[in-house]
């Protein structure tokens, strides 16, 4: 499904360049290099070649929660990488999240919580991580596949490139992850999601498709405030298709994003569209993403996929 509202698409291109050309600068000096992957007994590791498609390599890199019964099911999540691991090679782009962003030490601490404030890399109000720990309590973390693609640096405008990355996403990640692990199948099982390049990426895929994602979230996405009456369309064209599904945007207080996406959230209750917004601590960073960024994707998509 593809929505177009009128805007000014070169003005949009030239901010949107800008933005994420020094959010992606700014976040590879703070990404290091040469990172250990860590292991943990909590959690698979399956690293996947998926073959050349028309827009590049296709390499992925799933975890799989290890805790389980032989014969547990999990939902999946979908989890898109930004523009710093655009820029790098697909084996090295896929491991953003797994790796980079440390998402498999935040499988281990929400597996055995509570949490602290250095799981956050201290970027985490008292109250917020009060909350978290109450939650955990009350449910605990039941798990999620979430399945890392490597992103090529696109442009996710309503006339840009990702459709076939889009087909790839839907016709070929998917179908193998529910292949070749103990994922459950169902459209509200089943979430999308990113940081930055990616959490654009992420909502224009998720709200494109309302037939295959449950769950659609953006954490600190590369958006333009002139794209706002466009992602509004499209929200509602989305929740038209699936009334049911679940909605979040995530930005913090140095977030070079944070006014659009704020703006965004403004639109979306405006008109009607009920969803989660979060402006947390913490920069448009690696940082950001290490800490905050890692937890709150993987808790968000635990309570909001369904289980069965």
């Amino acid at each position: 499904m593809t929505i177009d509202v009128p805007v000014t698409l070169a003005r949009r291109a030239l901010l949107w360049g800008a933005a994420t050309a020094l959010a992606c600068s700014r976040s590879e000096q703070a990404a290091g290099g040469g990172l250990p992957f860590p292991s943990s007994p909590n959690v698979s590791v399956l690293e996947w070649d998926l073959g050349l498609q028309s827009w590049g390599q296709a390499r992925a890199v799933v975890l799989v929660p290890a805790w389980a019964s032989p014969d547990a099911r999990f939902p999946v999540v979908v989890a898109l990488h930004g523009r710093g691991e655009a820029v790098k090679s697909p084996a090295e782009g896929a491991m953003g999240w797994p790796r980079d962003y440390a998402l498999v030490r935040a499988f281990d601490r929400l597996h055995a919580p509570p949490l602290r404030e250095p799981d956050y890399e201290g970027l985490v109000e008292p109250a917020r991580l009060i909350e978290t720990n109450d939650s955990l309590k009350r449910r605990p973390f039941g798990g999620v596949i979430v399945a890392c693609p490597w992103l090529p640096d696109v442009r996710p405008a309503a006339t840009g490139d990702i459709a076939a990355y889009t087909r790839f996403v839907i016709s070929t990640l998917l179908p193998r992850v529910r292949r070749d692990t103990p994922a459950l199948v169902a459209p509200e099982s089943t979430g999308i999601d990113g940081v930055s390049l990616g959490g654009a990426v992420a909502l224009r895929i998720g709200l494109g498709c309302p037939e295959t994602f449950g769950a659609v979230g953006g954490i600190q996405p590369a958006l333009s405030e002139e794209q706002t009456a466009e992602w509004l369309a499209l929200a509602l064209a989305a929740r038209a298709s699936r009334p049911e599904m679940k909605l979040r945007l995530v930005t913090s207080q140095f977030d070079y994003f944070r006014d659009p996406i704020s703006a965004l959230s403004r639109a979306w209750t405006a008109g009607g569209i009920a969803h989660d917004f979060a402006d947390l601590p913490g920069p448009h960073d690696y940082v950001f993403n290490r800490g905050p960024g890692s937890i709150e994707l993987l808790l968000w998509h635990d309570r909001a996929l369904a289980r069965g």
